[in-house]
């Protein structure tokens, strides 16, 4: 459905080039729902705007849904639907005025339009809400008529920015439903970008990670995680006098095998294995052993939040707009 070599795309500004995106390579099933991570100023967004048409590649060449991002341009636009951050509906228009005028800017009828909105705003939990004012609805209701609006004319590949950014835990997981949805229901391709980990972990049969301008990790949210060498074991012991030799015993049991791989910050140790419950129970008899005593012990699997500091240096979580 996207297949990209050598993407790439430069600014001038006054001080010099700048170089947004280093030849990018990517590919993306028919059927798969893919998240494209990133921190500020990876590149993000700017790969998104060159698959979507908003700008030219300065370099390299794509084709999406079928056709060339260079030489036609026109026939991605047809294929394609996209769903902006902040949306782009009218306040004083109605849902089905949003609808069936989106459908008029790709030739379709107004008879058909208005037949497929319909279809469309029952399949998005949006029934009854025809002549609704867009003002009127909540922040889940409205992303939920974005999305309709970015499937109007019947594309199969949508790209979803930052689809639930200010959405409410409820209004979040009741549109992560419908995003399945549109892959199982209506058989589309989602290529979405998100600041949520969890949305990624949730969503994402697979997960493409940019920074500086180049893909630096590519896997499903499993294979992205094993990268980190264990779980994490988080020792809290009862006298903090007792915490270098609960680091020996660490230091004896992590998957590092020396003391750089185990942290100690007071009364707390830190360190990895390979199976932290397989690892937890003669962990256990080696602090008591060691006459250590703890107030708490935390066995935590790799997340992709690790993943992503591992691979940038930094969270994702640190990067999200205010």
């Amino acid at each position: 459905m996207i297949t990209a070599r050598g993407l790439a795309r430069t600014y001038r500004t006054r001080r010099g080039t700048v170089e947004a995106v280093r030849g990018v390579d990517l590919d993306v099933d028919a059927g798969e729902i893919v998240g494209f991570l990133g921190p500020n100023g990876a590149g993000k967004t700017t790969t998104l705007r060159m698959l979507s048409t908003l700008i030219a590649p300065t370099a390299g060449e794509a084709t999406v849904a079928g056709c060339d991002l260079r030489t036609d341009p026109v026939g991605v636009r047809r294929h394609i639907g996209y769903v902006a951050q902040s949306g782009s509906t009218a306040p004083e228009a109605t849902i089905g005025e949003e609808l069936v005028d989106h459908a008029l800017l790709y030739g379709i009828s107004k008879s058909t339009a208005t037949a497929r909105g319909r279809e469309l705003i029952d399949q998005l939990d949006l029934r009854g809400l025809w002549e609704r004012q867009t003002k009127t609805l909540s922040g889940g209701q409205r992303r939920r008529l974005d999305v309709a609006m970015g499937l109007i004319n019947g594309a199969r590949l949508i790209f979803l920015d930052e689809p639930t950014t200010g959405l409410d835990p409820q209004a979040r997981a009741n549109l992560w439903e419908h995003v399945r949805r549109l892959r199982g229901d209506l058989g589309a391709t989602v290529f979405l970008t998100t600041h949520y980990l969890d949305e990624a972990d949730a969503l994402c049969d697979r997960i493409l990670v940019i920074d500086d301008g180049q893909i630096v990790a590519t896997g499903t949210p499993e294979e992205l995680k094993r990268r980190i060498s264990g779980d994490l074991i988080t020792l809290t012991v009862a006298d903090p006098a007792t915490a270098p030799a609960a680091a020996q015993v660490a230091t004896g049991r992590s998957s590092g095998g020396d003391s750089a791989s185990v942290e100690t910050d007071a009364s707390t140790v830190r360190f990895r294995v390979d199976n932290g419950a397989r690892a937890l129970p003669a962990l256990l008899r080696d602090l008591t052993a060691a006459g250590v005593d703890l107030d708490g012990v935390e066995v935590r699997r790799p997340s992709l939040d690790d993943v992503f500091l591992t691979l940038t240096g930094r969270t994702l979580r640190d990067d999200i707009p205010a």
